[in-house]
């Protein structure tokens, strides 16, 4: 099992940068695939992006592609997300999870959840 604690979130410009951090407790982190999913009020959590845990592979929602990077850290047992050319429609909470599978992009695929954080994006 594998806790997750999301970090980085906060109130940025449009055209502005952030980055997310995920910290994950446990000696397994090199053995689950990533992702970033994103939730606003009233609406289905939706795919960000993921990191594949077997060759480090990466997948991104066509909405982000270009401007949002997703990396890991292993000795850090850290995933980040660098968020680059922020748009008002990126307003969101974002939420890091884990998977045992290679390749994830649905949310049934991930067991683990951190609690997520907020990430507003002004005009």
């Amino acid at each position: 099992q594998v806790q997750l604690v999301e970090s980085g979130g906060g109130l940025v410009q449009a055209g502005g940068s952030l980055r997310l951090s995920c910290a994950a407790s446990g000696r397994t982190f090199s053995s689950y695939s990533m992702g970033w999913f994103r939730q606003a009020p009233g609406k289905e959590r939706e795919f960000v992006a993921a990191i594949s845990w077997r060759v480090d592979n990466t997948g991104y929602a066509d909405s982000v592609k270009g401007r949002f990077t997703i990396s890991r850290d292993s000795a850090k047992n850290t995933v980040y997300l660098q968020m680059n050319s922020l748009k008002p429609e990126d307003t969101d909470v974002y939420y890091c999870a884990a998977s045992h599978n290679v390749s994830p992009s649905r949310k049934y695929e991930y067991p683990y959840w951190g609690q997520g954080t907020q990430v507003t994006v002004s005009s």
